[in-house]
């Protein structure tokens, strides 16, 4: 693996742009592309930059060396893998919220239901909240309740994904 390809593969490793690179390094982004393709070499104070900013060595950066293509590959691997571990979790979280939501509103119809089989405090009920019907109340309850449960979820989401990872 030779310069330009190392470049290139450090710098998708790190999802940036070739834009985003040469700003880091005040440069175009047409240099950036250059050295990519091999059609031009950095200055030495250009590859130190780049060490920085990648977290390699210069020798690395400007030997070949099969063992570091192999370390930079599985670097790539474990961001995929991490990506997709982040993707699993967003599904299994919202099907938890579709499946509590579900829940909510299945106890909701079921205290309508028992609602409308007592007569008596159907017009107790009513003489306490009049202009409203009952089973209006109840859904209203449930769907704050299906609220809650959800900002519950995309806060825990929130939480899990801004701790390090280790």
């Amino acid at each position: 693996m030779d310069f330009s390809e190392k470049l290139l593969t450090l710098r998708k490793s790190r999802n940036l742009t070739q834009e985003e690179l040469a700003e880091q390094l005040d440069v175009s982004r047409q240099s950036v592309s250059k050295w990519e393709s091999g059609q031009a070499v950095p200055e030495l104070d250009k590859i130190v930059a780049l060490s920085r900013i990648f977290d390699v060595t210069t020798d690395y950066l400007l030997k070949p060396s099969e063992i570091d293509e192999l370390s930079v590959r599985a670097e790539m691997l474990e961001q995929q893998q991490k990506k997709l571990e982040g993707e699993i979790q967003k599904g299994k979280a919202r099907k938890s919220i579709l499946l509590n939501c579900a829940a909510i509103y299945l106890i909701a119809a079921a205290v309508i239901m028992l609602i409308h089989q007592m007569q008596w405090e159907i017009d107790f009920l009513w003489n306490i909240f009049p202009g409203f019907t009952l089973p209006v109340i109840v859904l209203l309850i449930a769907t704050a309740s299906a609220i809650w449960v959800c900002r519950r979820y995309v806060e825990g989401m929130k939480d899990s994904f801004d701790q390090p990872v280790r």
